[in-house]
């Protein structure tokens, strides 16, 4: 890897030109922090409920006494085989980081379609001890743009990431935000989906000031060309464009393309 080496001054000079470009980033970062906060809410006024281990819950008790809610819309559907590289990659950030949301006042859950007993095979494989519950009866991922019905695939028509799309299977990914105010009414006050969900990649930073950067060179250009389930490295598996991983032997029609 070939690269400028120069000397010590002259080092100490190109890097504080590059402070000056970095603290430009970011109170413009502080900026579109502080627009994200400001825009308008949109009142929820549907009841949903969920699966979990410890019975049914309502999207009001997923803030767990707490004013704020972050929910990973997990791309995970029924009898799905193959999760999805990035959403395990985002909520593996989770460990360690938890604690911390949750005494700011600010509760994560993760919510797949799949049923409660799929979702717990992962969840104990993969060994998350974050909430992870089932929409499995709910309209929620249909109402939040992740999941498309049998109608809108045939039609080839469904909105994602805000714009209409040809839904390219029947289970997306994406992050929502809520707030509860003191009458329990609740709120979404924010959501990204695709990589507008890279800012939830604590990853990419450490990444960003490497040498090799993301290295993101291969036939997806994404995190899909080295990202794996974390119990899935060095076992040769491969990676579907949509994200989704294949063991080596799993020998279905998308493994041996």
């Amino acid at each position: 890897m070939e690269h400028d080496v120069v000397s010590r001054e002259a080092w100490l000079e190109a890097r504080r030109a590059l402070v000056a470009k970095e603290k430009a980033h970011m109170q413009l970062g502080d900026q579109l922090n502080a627009e994200r906060r400001a825009l308008p809410w949109l009142k929820i006024e549907k009841n949903y409920e969920f699966e979990s281990p410890s019975g049914k819950l309502t999207l009001s008790d997923l803030f767990d006494g707490r004013s704020q809610l972050f929910v990973k819309h997990y791309m995970l559907g029924p009898g799905q085989q193959h999760h999805c590289v990035g959403c395990a990659l985002e909520v593996d950030h989770l460990e360690g980081t938890l604690v911390h949301l949750q005494n700011h006042d600010l509760s994560y859950v993760a919510i797949a379609r799949a049923p409660l007993e799929e979702i717990e095979v992962l969840r104990k494989r993969m060994g998350w001890r974050f909430p992870f519950v089932s929409s499995y009866r709910s309209d929620f991922n249909y109402d939040f743009d992740v999941s498309y019905t049998p109608k809108q695939m045939q039609a080839k028509k469904a909105v994602y990431n805000f714009r209409e799309i040809d839904p390219p299977m029947e289970d997306l990914s994406g992050d929502s935000v809520f707030y509860k105010n003191e009458k329990g009414e609740i709120f979404l006050t924010y959501a990204a989906f695709g990589r507008g969900c890279e800012i939830f990649l604590g990853i990419y930073p450490f990444l960003d000031v490497s040498p090799k950067g993301r290295a993101e060179y291969g036939p997806h250009h994404s995190l899909g060309d080295w990202v794996r389930p974390h119990d899935k490295y060095g076992t040769h598996g491969t990676v579907e464009r949509n994200g989704r991983y294949h063991e080596e032997s799993c020998g279905c029609s998308a493994h041996k393309r």
